[in-house]
């Protein structure tokens, strides 16, 4: 995926953009092809919903919406049943084109992380935390009466979420005292489901969940996979449960080690990360946390799943 980064007087601003070749762009040489983009902008919608709307011949429509296509500017997103036949249904793929002519000067450290802002723009608005950060209490609690030691391997995420943010408010809370109405919100759920009672909570509406009947294997429904291992930790962005225009993002693992592989997975890995997102933006990965230096401490991750 490729962005366009814009300076303005509020910041850098980055936007999502496709990069077509310059010989593509003929296919803007007719002004009722830009009229067809126009509308296929406002919704998508199908070649006769177009020509209706622009007083045109279907096949003449049909004849652009083919070259668009073939050209990645628009893309099939389904079909509709329509008087007996199927529709097919359009839509722009991208909001905004790049042009590349040929390789030329670049800068290699821009400040805005294009890739991750987007993947965490849920939790972060305006550069604003728009979050609840759950950790498990330090304390014996809950049903296991486990003390969590995950908030430690917390403080690497904290760290990197705080490069995208303008100002940092408190904005954490333990397990124990997440109350109903913070279900309500947009949840960062850090730890194992042992130490982390909200991790437990959730269990069983996670696509890769803890078998708690069997010491708290970690059991992937999209592939049935069963990871037994300490080291094994989780990665989940979905949809928040408790309220449909939320998300939740769960780092999470078996044990520490685990929970300290997923962090590393979000902190280090984010392309390798974002390969495993599907098409309503949820990502369930699981990776095996590698200690590469030997020194008893998990410094590196290999994605499973």
């Amino acid at each position: 995926m490729s962005f366009i980064v814009e300076e303005t007087d509020q910041g850098q601003k980055a936007y999502k953009t496709l990069v077509v070749h310059p010989k593509k762009l003929n296919v803007f040489n007719s002004e009722l092809s830009l009229k067809i983009l126009s509308e296929l902008a406002k919704r998508p919608c199908c070649a006769m919903d177009v020509a209706r709307k622009l007083k045109q011949h279907e096949q003449k429509v049909y004849y652009h919406i083919r070259r668009l296509e073939n050209a990645g500017i628009i893309k099939l997103i389904g079909t509709e049943s329509r008087v007996g036949a199927l529709a097919k249904i359009y839509s722009v793929s991208h909001p905004y084109l790049a042009v590349k002519l040929f390789d030329g000067e670049f800068l290699l450290d821009v400040k805005t992380k294009a890739r991750e802002i987007e993947f965490l723009q849920p939790f972060i608005n305006n550069g604003k935390l728009d979050a609840v950060i759950v950790v498990g209490s330090p304390d014996p609690h809950g049903k296991y009466g486990a003390q969590s030691s995950d908030g430690s391997a917390a403080i690497d995420f904290a760290l990197f979420l705080g490069t995208f943010l303008k100002n940092v408010t408190p904005n954490y809370k333990l397990d124990t005292d997440v109350r109903e109405e913070d279900l309500k919100y947009n949840l960062i759920i850090i730890g194992g489901p042992k130490a982390n009672i909200l991790i437990d909570k959730i269990n069983d509406k996670l696509p890769i969940y803890f078998d708690t009947k069997h010491d708290f294997n970690i059991v992937s429904t999209n592939t049935k996979s069963v990871y037994t291992a300490d080291d094994i930790g989780i990665v989940i962005k979905m949809k928040n449960p408790y309220s449909k225009d939320k998300q939740i993002l769960v780092i999470s693992g078996k044990r520490f080690k685990g929970s300290r592989a997923a962090i590393i997975a979000v902190v280090n890995h984010f392309k390798e990360l974002e390969k495993g997102k599907k098409e309503d933006s949820s990502v369930a990965r699981v990776v095996r946390g590698i200690d590469r230096d030997a020194d008893g401490r998990i410094d590196e991750v290999e994605f499973l799943e």
